[in-house]
């Protein structure tokens, strides 16, 4: 895939994951776990954000970012119209980021001491697993947003 593929597949998934926040009914409905599941909307959006700020924002385009992993899973650390602020942010981050990216770049290997996924680790094999983790975490979104979003919420 070339820089053009990867702005036209982050934005439309960026994109699709903002409209899935959108669509939740109520803040208390992001965080509501489903049975069977470990983490709800809003933990797995945070994560997103966390991961793409981290490995595409500042590891290849030098935006600042300090990322706290574990509070993307065990937190609450953005309200729903703060999460949507941070995902129009991420877009911009990311696709800025990506059209910096040549072909010569995205053959080189992506830093080890920010992440070790494979062997050998090109820019464009990082980018392509990042791809499939955001689109593996948008549909389990979509999954709980559609869920919470059709059963009525119960009060403890």
């Amino acid at each position: 895939m070339n820089s053009d593929i990867f702005i036209t597949l982050f934005s439309r998934d960026i994109k699709k994951l903002r409209r899935e926040i959108e669509q939740y009914h109520s803040e208390n409905a992001l965080w509501v776990p489903l049975p069977g599941t470990i983490n709800p909307g809003g933990n797995l959006c945070q994560h997103l954000i966390g991961n793409l700020r981290t490995y595409v924002g500042l590891t290849l385009g030098g935006h600042a970012y300090i990322r706290d992993r574990d509070a993307e899973f065990n937190q609450k650390t953005f309200t729903q119209i703060q999460m949507l602020v941070e995902l129009d942010t991420l877009h911009e981050v990311v696709i800025n980021t990506l059209r910096t990216l040549d072909e010569q770049k995205m053959e080189e290997e992506y830093p080890r001491h920010v992440v070790d996924l494979f062997p050998e680790q090109s820019v464009r094999l990082v980018l392509t697993h990042l791809l499939a983790h955001l689109s593996w975490h948008l549909g389990q979104i979509n999954y709980h947003r559609r869920w919470i979003t059709q059963t009525p919420l119960t009060q403890p």
